[in-house]
């Protein structure tokens, strides 16, 4: 799953999808579903972090030790922050002035799509944490708002692309489209059904995996609790027979 996450963060910004991304709005949609969604999702589901850092070399690990960078982590996954930021970004960059600017000036298309990147790794790391509070930021019951909670922001504003009737980037008739055949508002309602219909799968899925953890962990603690009385009942039973 790491593999699969990273490398389609890799396949999206650093080959020539990127050009085609910046010719048509559905393919721009698709690079931020990527970015944003699959591929986070798929490197927070790895849970990697313990591995990465112990092979991390020594002056690479002092890099993420700073307690200022634990601070920051602890405001921006708490968890309202955390789904306001995560909704709240792919809304900002689809607001038609701001994506405009966006596209044309580099360095702030640069800050566009490494803050997907970013964001959406604090937020699949936040929901799709293995572990029980107080180990997790959050309990998995906060979780599981959160997760269904993004879903809303994304759904009306992929559907308000869907169904619009006028034209809202005009960028992308300014560059030329890489596909001239495809008018410029069915490439902005297949760019809506894209923010709209995966964003929701991915909540839904994050739901499932979630509900997968808690059965995982009340087994977990079930199995200990086992283990506990048995160790229990062999003391017990010593006192008896001397072994």
């Amino acid at each position: 799953a790491f593999v699969l996450g990273v490398g389609s963060i890799y396949a999206v910004l650093l080959t020539h999808f990127e050009y085609m991304a910046q010719h048509m709005f559905f393919l721009n949609r698709l690079q931020h579903m990527v970015m944003h969604h699959v591929g986070p999702f798929l490197v927070a589901l790895s849970w990697p972090g313990e591995t990465l850092y112990r092979g991390m070399p020594a002056p690479l690990r002092r890099v993420f030790d700073p307690p200022a960078l634990h601070r920051v982590m602890r405001i921006v996954q708490q968890p309202a922050l955390a789904g306001v930021l995560f909704a709240g970004l792919i809304c900002l960059w689809l607001v038609p002035a701001v994506h405009f600017r966006a596209m044309i000036d580099h360095r702030l298309y640069d800050v566009m799509n490494w803050s997907m990147v970013v964001d959406g790794l604090l937020f699949w790391f936040l929901v799709l944490d293995p572990r029980p509070a107080p180990a997790a930021r959050t309990s998995f019951a906060v979780r599981m708002i959160v997760t269904v909670a993004v879903m809303f922001p994304q759904i009306i504003a992929g559907s308000a692309l869907t169904f619009s009737t006028r034209t809202l980037y005009s960028y992308y008739d300014l560059c030329g489209r890489l596909y001239p055949s495809l008018g410029a508002l069915v490439d902005q309602h297949l760019g809506g059904a894209i923010v709209w219909i995966p964003s929701a799968m991915m909540s839904s899925i994050a739901f499932m995996l979630i509900l997968n953890n808690i059965r995982l962990n009340e087994e977990r603690t079930a199995a200990e609790e086992v283990e506990t009385d048995d160790a229990r009942n062999v003391v017990f039973a010593s006192r008896w027979t001397g072994r």
